[in-house]
């Protein structure tokens, strides 16, 4: 019998590491992409070494770039995984009023086109033999601009979360899944990486990446659509959806930790 086949974009740290733990134990062969070549056969190595028969390759991409995620969508195109996992991301340390177009362009092409382009890719092999998965990382920033003032990562992400419910109602007939994964904290470098001061981010707020994963690969098989990760997040997704704008941007408490040009 063959072995199923996973993508994982951004798997050599935070979610898409969780992701590719989980996967390589659940009997899947992986193919990881990240931008420090590296990193990724590090990764790879290690992965392999701990799960006996998996195979992991490596396919080194910038997809905040366009040549990245042409070279990707690609090779998706070519060889449909069995299961397409984006979780490649990354958010800015300053406010719009203080960023450019080249920072905001690569924010919008890594966090929104990349996923676009990747599932393009990816959906029209799993329909054609009528099975197949894919898991969009999201945020609960997307229910609620408020709760990232001056950010634009959160128009980002509400845009994934909307994308991935559609396309997943085209799909699901096809016997093929969609999910877009919606977390809150999480305790991996990207916050670090982007620069973010996080030390006010209360202690029970933050999630595990394995926990996260491990929700997310339930919610998959479950034909969730849109799974927001941990009671409390979903609390507090409620709350946003019936709170009035005014009343959620007089009472928030900026959480995430300032970014360059929050106050003037």
């Amino acid at each position: 019998m063959a072995r199923r086949t996973a993508l994982v974009t951004g798997g050599t740290a935070g979610i898409g590491a969780a992701f590719a733990r989980q996967l390589a134990a659940g009997g899947y062969d992986l193919l990881l992409v990240a931008r420090d070549e590296a990193r990724l056969r590090a990764r790879a190595d290690e992965l392999a070494a701990a799960h006996d028969g998996c195979q992991v390759a490596v396919l080194p991409a910038d997809l905040a770039t366009e040549a990245g995620i042409a070279t990707v969508a690609a090779r998706v195109a070519d060889h449909p995984p069995d299961l397409l996992v984006n979780s490649a991301g990354t958010s800015l340390n300053r406010s719009f009023l203080q960023s450019s177009p080249e920072a905001e362009e690569r924010l919008l092409r890594l966090n929104v086109h990349a996923v676009m382009r990747l599932t393009l890719a990816a959906l029209p092999g799993m329909v054609e033999r009528r099975h197949g998965g894919v898991v969009n990382v999201s945020s609960v920033a997307g229910f609620a601009a408020a709760l990232m003032p001056g950010s634009t990562y959160p128009a980002g992400k509400a845009w994934v979360t909307s994308f991935s419910e559609s396309v997943a109602q085209s799909v699901r007939r096809y016997g093929v899944r969609v999910l877009a994964l919606c977390p809150g904290y999480v305790r991996t470098e990207f916050h670090q990486r982007a620069g973010i001061d996080m030390s006010r981010t209360p202690r029970r707020l933050w999630l595990e990446a394995d926990a996260v994963a491990a929700d997310g690969l339930r919610a998959l098989a479950r034909g969730d659509l849109v799974r927001v990760v941990d009671w409390r997040y979903r609390m507090i997704v409620g709350g946003i959806r019936f709170v009035p704008r005014r009343v959620l941007r007089a009472a928030v408490r900026d959480t995430r930790g300032r970014i360059r040009g929050d106050q003037r």
